[in-house]
């Protein structure tokens, strides 16, 4: 989403500020910075093109289990599961800033946690520039545990409610996947690149070192 689009909230003009800081470090240090951003419209709607694959895997591996599954939601407690279901967005969202405090120098000092309200899309940032395979795993790792872990838990104890919260879970890393998508179709010229996530919007910069 641009800037213009919505107003960045006191937090977010911190972040701002201090991404910017780090921006400008970055570039007297010798690299060069190439914007990954993408629009939350384009995320929300790539997304469930990149994660279809996924979403007929598990289902695929799911299958055997579903007539002994019993009901999908709960027995009519829609409740529920919309409650699980908000829950576990919060829960994706701290998966990703255990991850990427883990390898930060600063670690959970430079993770911060926000809402597009507009979007009403929760997010967790990390301000510390990281290796490219940190960035992507702390990218990729709710979907892993939640989607993968999940389904694995579905299959496990037969239940089907527990597959669709799984599906949805898959669903909702279809924005991190079509960032590592991005991430994985840029071909840098040097080895060495940093990854900073972006403080408000959907992608983040690289860093290549010049030669």
């Amino acid at each position: 989403m641009s800037r213009r689009e919505r107003k960045l909230t006191p937090a977010e003009q911190k972040r701002k500020a201090a991404f910017e800081s780090v921006c400008a470090e970055m570039a007297r240090a010798g690299y060069t910075r190439k914007n990954f951003l993408i629009g939350i419209v384009q995320a929300n709607t790539l997304s469930v093109l990149v994660m279809l694959p996924f979403l007929a895997l598990a289902a695929w591996l799911y299958s055997p289990c579903i007539a002994a599954g019993g009901d999908f939601f709960l027995g009519g407690q829609f409740l529920l599961l919309f409650a699980a279901l908000l829950v576990l967005l919060v829960v994706h969202e701290c998966i990703h800033g255990l991850t990427w405090g883990f390898f930060a120098p600063s670690h959970f000092a430079s993770i911060s946690f926000g809402v597009i309200w507009k979007a009403l899309t929760p997010y967790c940032t990390c301000n510390a520039p990281l290796r490219r395979w940190q960035y992507a795993l702390g990218a990729a790792m709710p979907t892993l545990v939640l989607g993968v872990g999940l389904t694995a838990a579905a299959a496990l104890l037969h239940q089907n409610w527990l597959f669709l919260l799984a599906e949805i879970m898959i669903l909702g890393g279809g924005g991190d996947f079509l960032i590592l998508l991005h991430m994985f179709r840029y071909r840098p010229a040097s080895g060495e690149v940093l990854c900073l996530d972006h403080p408000y919007e959907c992608g983040f910069v690289a860093f290549e070192k010049a030669a």
